[in-house]
């Protein structure tokens, strides 16, 4: 665009207004198809300073009152109960049945335990600490009181907004960009010098030479790529937004098709992002109905709020309507388990039990077998086999409870008559898999996309999510880890390892970072607070609508519809823009760079210019025009397969094959000009650009595809805009005040020998594609 520009400001100095109207009507074109074109991604800063704009509880001199977030300070008392959001990052001083879901700071599904913990004064709290809830994260059940230690930037969050505000490297489509027009510009610098000083050497005049090398710059250079590239992406993005994805940056669309490394969080990503039951079992394994009845009746008996695992067991069997309430002993953070006092149906009462398994079977003496039909003692074996059950459990990734149960006669229960109990089995649950999980990483996988999950969560929960969805995790690296790691040896080791867990948003940076510096473009997919500096670095971020707003923020697409096998398609949209912008830098570093060079060296022995300023600026307006529908072109499945990027060697190859081919037919139509038709300047000039015209917009049906030009199917608009070209180059010559261009009228023969040369040219270039690719 600079160059442009610099070439249309020499014109209009020098007095050619209509070769200084023809660069202004390309930069404008291409500008206004850019900008329409170009959407911004919104700051994730203000996004997350806007989330957390809410109220907070406080005790100050004795007096509760409510305040903005913005005026809690350190030292503040903050008073929280179910639901409400932590305003800061602080420590509790006491705590009642206290669950806080801290999903969007640590990938962590289910609600974490918290109880009170002072600490000092100069702590610093961490989502690990039982004792410590963080901002962004928020109360589920209980109540607390919280001593404020941290407060904005300052906080886990304010970091993480720090991080997520940092700039992002430049895209693979802005690195080969600038890396191809540093090229054309040395290409063109240096072949419009030559122009200018053979033309000064040979006496011709000055200003005629000099519009004509700022004419050969013009015409070397692809006014319409940044048009042409951008309603490529645009095209893209409407076809990925009849599949409900959002693409807030059009460039993202090229990126996702040159990703080959795709990291993911688990959780509402992979997974479906709620808790569910997955299994109920007697102590030996063995599915048992008795477990679910029993821990159906604990849940819909207790009085205070519900906890996500009790929803979880309601939403899968419902309600028993049999049972009646007696008493109640509520759950608390020291004991972790809840019991119901209740009499069945067959009259007796039971004192039902639920809660943490390690603790409730040091209390068991015996233990239902057979779905209740026997109870037996719990020995020292049948310890053994539960407790091997629990382990089994656990490394599958689940949260699980024990449901123990005993006869009971009073009429009121108390935490110390939860002894000598019936173990009846454990309920287990987990954040199940999305359903179309495994078939998308397959398509992935075959596409040559390696998928990495890093996540906050515990490792054998993402170990256990690989093995559902067919993801081979050898290999895998703690938070711990990656902090004993220096920058080079991470970069090693991001190679061989496909889970990474217990992972900060700073960390997952750093495995990003890592993957870039060995070479990968890597894509990120997640939708919480901790993903989004992970998102603002990844080559791509994807989130999903449910996301936080900080994470859609950050991220470049969004998928409306949570279905995985947009980002496959997403992939393959990529790639398919990538070809279509291939073609048409093959196009115009073949013929259009080949013509050029061939006006440049004629210059060295033809005793007038082959073309007029004026005639090398309408050739490139033409040829530009031509390729106006090449975004609409189809690509072969072969461009699809792999990651495709911007292959500077690949083009300048290309360059240094096709373009001198293009060379010799333009010398060998210089020759017949010169002295079979005896031409005049105004003649070889018509006969050249009818036959440059012709030679450069045709030659893309040959280099658009890898297979033989006539077995391939172009789209019918570039067809169309190609043909229509060409005939508007012959005709040209032949509308009223073609002369003021310094065109005359060809004879017939003229332009039959044009047509031949033409398609020798075409037949040989599809020789040398099929030899070369």
């Amino acid at each position: 665009m600079l160059l442009l520009v610099a070439a249309a400001g020499i014109s209009a100095v020098t007095g050619d207004a209509v070769g200084a109207g023809l660069i202004v009507l390309l930069i404008a074109v291409s500008v206004v198809l850019d900008f329409l074109q170009e959407r911004r991604a919104g700051d994730a800063v203000e996004r997350l300073r806007a989330m957390v704009r809410v109220t907070a509880r406080v005790r100050r001199s004795g007096v509760e009152r409510e305040i903005p977030l913005a005026q809690v300070v350190p030292g503040d008392l903050v008073l929280l109960a179910a639901g409400d959001l932590v305003p800061a990052d602080g420590t509790l001083l006491e705590a009642r049945d206290l669950h806080v879901n801290q999903a969007t700071l640590t990938g962590e599904s289910f609600p974490v335990e918290k109880a009170a913990a002072p600490g000092t004064q100069d702590e610093r709290p961490s989502a690990a600490d039982p004792g410590a809830v963080l901002m962004g994260s928020h109360a589920v059940s209980g109540t607390a009181r919280m001593l404020v230690r941290r407060t904005g930037r300052q906080t886990v969050l304010g970091e993480t907004a720090g991080l997520a505000a940092a700039r992002a490297r430049p895209s693979p489509l802005e690195q080969g960009t600038y890396r191809f027009g540093v090229l054309l510009l040395r290409i063109t610098v240096f072949m419009a010098l030559f122009v200018v000083l053979v033309n000064a050497l040979l006496g011709r005049p000055v200003l005629e030479s000099f519009l004509f090398a700022v004419a050969l710059a013009v015409g070397l250079t692809p006014e319409l790529l940044p048009a042409i590239v951008s309603v490529t992406l645009a095209r893209g993005a409407l076809r990925l937004a009849q599949e409900e994805v959002i693409v807030k940056r059009p460039g993202a669309v090229y990126t996702l098709g040159a990703i080959d490394v795709l990291c993911t969080d688990k959780t509402g990503t992979l997974t479906e992002g709620r808790i569910v039951l997955d299994r109920h079992v007697d102590a030996g394994g063995q599915p048992s109905d008795r477990v679910l009845l029993l821990a159906r009746v604990n849940s819909s008996c207790q009085t205070g709020l519900r906890s996500p695992l009790d929803e979880a067991l309601l939403r899968e069997a419902g309600v028993p309507a049999d049972w009646r309430r007696v008493d109640e002993v509520p759950f608390d953070f020291e004991r972790r388990r809840l019991s119901v006092l209740a009499d069945a149906p067959d009259g007796r009462r039971l004192l039902v039990v639920k809660g943490a398994p390690d603790d409730l079977l040091a209390r068991c003496e015996r233990y239902e077998a057979d779905g209740g039909a026997r109870v037996l003692a719990f020995d020292e074996t049948a310890r053994a086999q539960a407790r091997a059950r629990l382990d089994e459990m656990g490394d599958a990734g689940m949260r699980v409870l024990a449901v123990c149960w005993r006869d009971f006669a009073a009429p009121a229960a108390r935490a110390a008559d939860e002894e000598r109990l019936v173990l009846a089995g454990f309920a287990a649950f987990i954040d199940p898999p999305r359903a179309d999980a495994s078939e998308v990483l397959a398509e992935l996988a075959a596409r040559g996309v390696r998928v990495k999950i890093v996540s906050g969560d515990d490792g054998r929960v993402a170990a256990h999510l690989c093995g559902r969805i067919g993801l081979r995790a050898d290999f895998a690296l703690t938070g711990a880890d990656i902090a004993r790691l220096d920058d080079d040896a991470l970069a090693a080791a991001v190679e061989k390892t496909t889970v990474f867990s217990r992972v900060s948003p700073a960390q997952k940076t750093r495995v990003i970072a890592a993957l870039q510096r060995r070479g990968h473009i890597v894509g990120y997919i997640g939708d919480g607070i901790n993903d989004a500096p992970a998102l603002r670095l990844a080559d791509v971020g994807i989130s999903v609508d449910g996301a936080v707003d900080v994470a859609k923020e950050a991220a470049d697409v969004i998928l409306l519809r949570h279905h995985l096998g947009v980002v496959a398609a997403g992939v393959l949209e990529g790639r398919r823009s990538h070809g279509n912008v291939m073609k048409y830098l093959r196009m115009g570093t073949s013929s259009n760079f080949g013509n050029m060079f061939s006006m440049a060296g004629a210059a060295l022995f033809l005793p007038f210019l082959p073309l007029l300023p004026v005639q090398v600026l309408l050739n490139n307006v033409l040829y530009d025009l031509s390729e106006v529908a090449l975004p609409l072109d189809r690509c072969e499945d072969e461009d699809l397969q792999r990651p495709q990027v911007w292959d500077l060697d690949g083009i300048r190859r290309f360059m240094l094959r096709f373009g001198p081919l293009s060379s010799v037919f333009d010398f060998l139509t210089f020759g017949v000009l010169l002295w079979v038709f005896e031409a005049g300047p105004e003649l070889f000039r018509t006969g050249w650009f009818v036959e440059s015209v012709a030679s450069q917009v045709l030659v893309i049906f040959a280099i658009r595809t890898r297979r033989p030009a006539l077995r391939a199917s172009p789209h019918p608009a570039l067809v169309a805009a190609a043909l229509t070209v060409v005939a508007a180059a012959v005709a040209i010559p032949f509308v009223p005040g073609a002369a003021r261009l310094g065109f005359v009228a060809p004879t017939a023969g003229l332009l039959a020998t044009v047509a031949a040369l033409v398609l020798a040219y075409l037949a040989c270039v599809e020789l040398l594609k099929r030899r070369l690719i």
